[in-house]
């Protein structure tokens, strides 16, 4: 299938801005600030509400209906499948050239974030990702999270979903969705095949956003690893052998960064420095 670019046009948004949400309306308004205050406003923000009991609905639709933003507010409120069928009405319901995944809660890192990524849309690639900052459950300054290459995605998430950024009009041509048969690890699988089929991928080395700590990948850790597991094995992405040996690494590195956060650091930190110094060579 044909995946030729077409030229841009003023009257469609350059990116939309998914959200999903279902009862946390505290996040929702954290969310909005941050889109709020973005420099680049010819985007439209998406929002997908579960059909919230929080008053989450009346917020969007008062702020839809009384504020002066520059940028489209559109939002729907009604019962969904979970958070994975929720981002499929996204990508349905979606006008813009590029989406970005940005639940309730989590925000962009700075207000010239798609100022800046807006700049290499001009070359139309079929993905960007960036660096990310995660909160920490203490309240504490957010950690600075560096994305990897994308060629490690066998090994799992190079960087944060939310520093991610699709072509809406690729996506369309290789016609792909959020998988709902899996629980925490869809954005992996949907990440997983968007990227074989790209052709033109772009990092920029700065962060994108800032991930709310505590969501729901990070409470069921296990899960999410067993998941990734599966998925590897159902694309053929790595060996058997392999397989088990990035579940049985993910695993120890889990235990460490729960129980010894200390040494976990001082391993990721060797490590670090010796691919730094392996592309030095």
């Amino acid at each position: 299938m044909s995946t030729k670019k077409t030229p841009r046009t003023l009257k469609k948004p350059v990116f939309t801005v998914i959200t999903v949400t279902l009862n946390n309306l505290s996040g929702l308004k954290n969310t909005y600030e941050s889109v709020s205050q973005q420099e680049f406003t010819n985007f439209e923000w998406l929002v997908i509400d579960g059909a919230s009991k929080d008053g989450s609905a009346d917020f969007l639709k008062d702020k839809k209906q009384n504020t002066d933003h520059e940028f489209i507010l559109r939002y729907t409120s009604e019962k969904d499948a979970g958070i994975y069928d929720a981002m499929n009405k996204g990508i349905k319901h979606a006008f813009g050239e590029y989406l970005i995944f940005m639940n309730a809660g989590d925000t962009f890192a700075s207000p010239d974030i798609l100022k800046t990524i807006e700049k290499h849309t001009e070359k139309q690639p079929d993905f960007i990702y960036g660096d990310a900052f995660e909160t920490t459950k203490n309240g504490g300054k957010p950690i600075a999270k560096t994305a990897s290459q994308y060629k490690n995605m066998p090994c799992g998430m190079f960087t944060h979903h939310q520093a991610m950024i699709y072509n809406h009009q690729t996506l369309k041509a290789i016609d792909i969705h959020y998988s709902t048969l899996y629980t925490i690890a869809s954005d992996y699988d949907f990440t997983a095949r968007f990227l074989a089929k790209s052709k033109k991928i772009i990092y920029i080395p700065k962060p994108i956003c800032i991930f709310e700590h505590g969501g729901i990948s990070q409470q069921n850790a296990y899960t999410g690893r067993r998941e990734q597991f599966l998925i590897r094995e159902k694309l053929n992405m790595v060996s058997p052998r392999k397989n088990v040996m990035i579940f049985i690494t993910q695993t120890i590195a889990w235990h460490l960064k729960a129980h010894a956060p200390w040494l976990y650091k001082h391993i990721k930190a060797m490590v670090n420095n010796r691919k730094k110094q392996t592309k030095s060579i």
